[in-house]
This record gives C-alpha cells, structure tokens and sequence, in this order.
C-alpha cells in the first residue's frame, strides 16, 4: 500500500495510531484469524474486536471471510496489505533555476523487451499483450502503461541547459512496478538505470501491486492486474547519486557532462544477469496513484 499526506490516507494513519489495533495487526500476522481467537488473545470483548476489525477493513488493511470446515460459522480475518510506503512532499531547492520536461512513457527511442510485455493507454491496450511488435505500434506514443520481463526502454530528452548555465541537480522522477503476471506484491527486481550510457544506480522494486485500485487506473483495467507502483525520485547531485535520499553511487552530476550534449539519454532496464530478475512496469498519466509520466528537473545556476 502506498500513502501520501492528503486527506484520503488518514484512515490508515488512524487505524495504526492504536496500541490494541498494531497489536491486533501483529497476532493475525499470516495466518487468518477468527474474531473469538483475537478476542481470546486481546481479552476483549467479540463486539469490540468486531469494532476494531471493521475500522481496518473500512481502511484497506484487512479482509475477512466465511471460514470452512470446523470455523465455517466463524468470521476469518487476515491482513490485506503486507508493507505500507509514505511519501512525503518533494523537496524545495531554493535559489536554483529549473528545466523541466514531462515525459511521455511511450516516446522512448529504442528499446528491446521480453515478454511478458505490453502497452497501454487509458483506454485499451496497444496491439496485442506479449508481442514487442507492438511496442513499434503508432499508438505506442499514447500509452501510459508498459511492463517487460526483461529488456530495456531507453529515452532522449532535450537538453535545456545553455553553455551559461551550471548544473547542480538532475533529477528523474516516475512510478514503478516489478512486472508478475496478474500481480504479486512481494516480487522484487532489480532496475539498472543508466543516464547518458553511465550507470547511475540499481534500485530494488519489491513488488507487483494490487491490493487496492490505483487512484488512477482505469475502471476498464482488470482488479487484478498491477495498479500502482512507488513514485521514485532519482537525484543526481555534485556529490553523488541517491534515490529518495539514499546513496546509491558515486556518479556525480559533472561526469554526465550535461553542458556537451544536446539530450539526456534515460535507459531503465532489468539485466539479463540480475540477481532479481522480476521485471519492469512504469505507470504514466491516467494508471497508478502519480498522475504523472516521466518527469526530468534540471537544477542549475548562472556561472
């Protein structure tokens, strides 16, 4: 599950402000638990457990059903979601200068994938799903939603920056999934980034999410398909090259040599050697819970 600071996550947040409710989370671990044997162990009250329970389904951190057998007249509960993610508002970087470039996800300029893959725009899917054929399709340019097994997506983005300008930053922001079919939220894999042919980092995706709806998936897309991914911001600075805050190496804004190129190339892909091989899915404008594509901010100052 993935949270933000807006109005709409505060169920979540107020379900786990309660020692009972977190301790509650905890016994039902992984395994379903009936509401007499959470009662038994919180010593509580059926009605009050039933209370708790309902405020957690009401959230999205639980689901119940019928049990079978010997607990077929039993209520069973277990956990909906198994990690929660918060993003907090980007950073403000006072005193820069910024260009900015929105980045359609299907205007990539090569590409070589594997399926299972595919395409789609907010209203149907490109071509036929599994066919890299149709990532050549003219509708590709439409799409706001791609997956691969293996391969790599690369982009050319202009360059904005003139020879007066000195920059500081570049940062690449985007939503992304590891790619499982239907969905599998614990799916981890890796996703080797390059920038201008260098290898700036290799992020771990842990997952293909579908617990809940994207904020922004169609209805059309089937419940069960991937519907959100993490909104990843990739920075990389004078001093090295983080995601979200993390170090993860030492390539440097100055080795990208952004004052000498008339683009910035963007490659994202899952190696045919790396040790999480689960795929790719990005999520552009109309799927996910980031209605956004690609986004690229150049920080700079004048020399």
């Amino acid at each position: 599950m993935e949270l933000d600071l807006e109005k709409y996550s505060l169920p979540v947040y107020e379900c786990l402000a309660s020692e009972t409710r977190l301790k509650m989370l905890k016994f039902i671990g992984n395994r379903k638990k009936s509401i007499g044997e959470i009662a038994d162990y919180l010593n509580m009250s059926n009605a009050i457990v039933t209370r708790h329970v309902q405020q957690m389904e009401d959230a999205g951190l639980l689901n119940s059903e019928r049990g079978v057998g010997e607990n077929r007249n039993k209520k069973m509960v277990f956990l909906k979601v198994d990690d929660i993610h918060i993003t907090f508002p980007e950073k403000v970087y006072q005193g820069y200068k910024l260009h900015q470039t929105n980045l359609r996800l299907g205007h990539f300029t090569d590409f070589n994938v594997k399926p299972t893959c595919g395409l789609a725009t907010t209203k149907n899917v490109v071509g036929k799903s599994d066919d890299p054929k149709y990532f050549m399709a003219p509708e590709r340019v439409d799409a706001s939603l791609m997956w691969f097994s293996e391969g790599f997506v690369e982009y050319k983005i202009p360059n904005m920056l003139t020879e007066d300008e000195d920059p500081n930053m570049l940062e690449i922001s985007f939503e992304i999934a590891s790619e499982f079919p239907l969905s599998n939220n614990v799916w981890p894999s890796d996703i080797s980034i390059y920038v201008n042919d260098i290898l700036v980092a290799v992020y771990t995706v842990p997952g293909n999410f579908s617990d809940i709806r994207g904020r922004y998936t169609p209805l059309w897309w089937n419940d069960e398909f991937s519907q959100y991914g993490l909104l990843k911001h990739l920075r990389i600075n004078k001093l090295d090259t983080g995601i979200d805050g993390e170090a993860y190496s030492p390539v440097t804004v100055a080795d990208l040599n952004l004052n000498k190129n008339p683009f910035i190339k963007l490659r994202l892909a899952v190696e045919p050697d790396a040790v999480n091989k689960g795929g790719l899915t990005l999520f552009g404008k109309g799927f996910g819970n980031h209605n956004q594509d690609i986004v690229i901010n150049t920080y700079y100052l004048d020399k």
